[in-house]
């Protein structure tokens, strides 16, 4: 209630990527009992997905913690679960701002931000740094990653393979993102050429250290789908993540479109949809992101077959107390 009143309010009147660095910085000051009390009793429903364990099945979806520098806090909020990242091997800006844009009346959000990220070395110096404080979370941890701006896509494996090599250690899994709308070219990465090469040459990395993930998009055609669902069974993935932004913004008043992925209510039916298809057509456990809100949305995530859930838009719309509704369910 005192987010939805008074606290959201006051963030919506500030430039929405200003917003975002003040709340993140709130998080990365404020004392981990101070968080836990905002958060409440959050109730522990423990599984194992792909090999780890979850306290609880609600996770905080990649783009959020771009760099990893709030891992604490969100453990201490209640998250079963953190993504970091995305994050690309080489340190970037992102896009010009503005690149974020809410959409109040549709409850959902336009971004563009780019993958804008310190980079994976000074993400690993981070980490290593958490780990040695003995502040590392109590809660898994994924590490999502993403292709340099700067990188030719006939690179892109190489450019994986050094984010990869520099964070796999400090993962429970790792996720790959191939369907941010907003690198040029990087979703031509889900062909299937194309993404039998990357996943072939990070599972060869890999070894079976950690779980590795697939993160798509909402606009595959189901035929597209099918020959990524192939190739994760080749390469014996652990996961998908269904699903990241979409670009189809019809749902969105003319006047409000931006270039950009929309986020939020606008995605949930077709991210639903993608999850079901997945879940009844693959084996893979599906991690589903997309318009979340309430106990009702994560529920119809979870009666279409996924096994966890993450949460980004929701978390900007409704606040910390999400977290221990979406717990119950």
């Amino acid at each position: 209630m005192f987010y939805e009143k008074i606290l959201r309010p006051l963030l919506f009147r500030l430039e929405p990527e200003h917003a975002h660095e003040l709340a993140m910085m709130a998080l990365q000051h404020t004392p981990l009992w101070v968080l836990k009390m905002a958060a409440g009793s959050v109730p522990e429903k423990p599984c194992e997905v792909f090999g780890v364990r979850f306290p609880n099945r609600i996770g905080l979806a990649a783009g959020f913690d771009k760099n990893a520098v709030a891992l604490p806090a969100w453990a201490a909020l209640g998250f079963g679960f953190i993504e970091a990242g995305t994050i690309t091997a080489k340190a970037q800006p992102g896009n010009p701002r503005p690149r974020v844009f809410r959409l109040p009346a549709q409850q959902g959000l336009i971004n563009r931000f780019g993958f804008n990220n310190d980079g994976a070395d000074a993400v690993a110096q981070r980490m290593a740094a958490l780990k040695a404080s003995g502040r590392w979370p109590r809660v898994p941890v994924g590490m999502n990653l993403g292709k340099s701006k700067v990188t030719p896509l006939e690179e892109a494996v190489d450019d994986y393979l050094h984010s990869f090599g520099r964070l796999v250690e400090f993962a429970d899994y790792v996720a790959l993102n191939v369907s941010s709308p907003n690198t040029p070219g990087l979703r031509q990465l889900q062909g299937r050429a194309a993404l039998d090469a990357l996943l072939g040459a990070v599972q060869a990395k890999n070894a079976g250290r950690k779980p590795l993930l697939l993160k798509i998009a909402p606009d595959l055609t189901f035929s597209q789908i099918d020959e990524i669902l192939a190739l994760t069974e080749t390469h014996r993935l652990a996961g998908i993540i269904a699903t990241n932004t979409t670009i189809d913004h019809s749902s969105v008043p003319e006047a409000l479109r931006e270039t950009g992925g929309l986020s939020g209510r606008p995605v949930a039916a077709r991210s639903t949809e993608v999850v079901r298809y997945l879940t009844t057509h693959g084996k893979l456990p599906v991690i589903a992101v997309g318009g979340i809100f309430d106990e009702a949305s994560a529920k119809e995530k979870f009666d279409a077959g996924a096994a966890l859930v993450q949460v980004y838009t929701g978390y900007i719309y409704c606040g910390p107390g999400m977290i221990r509704k979406l717990a119950r369910v």
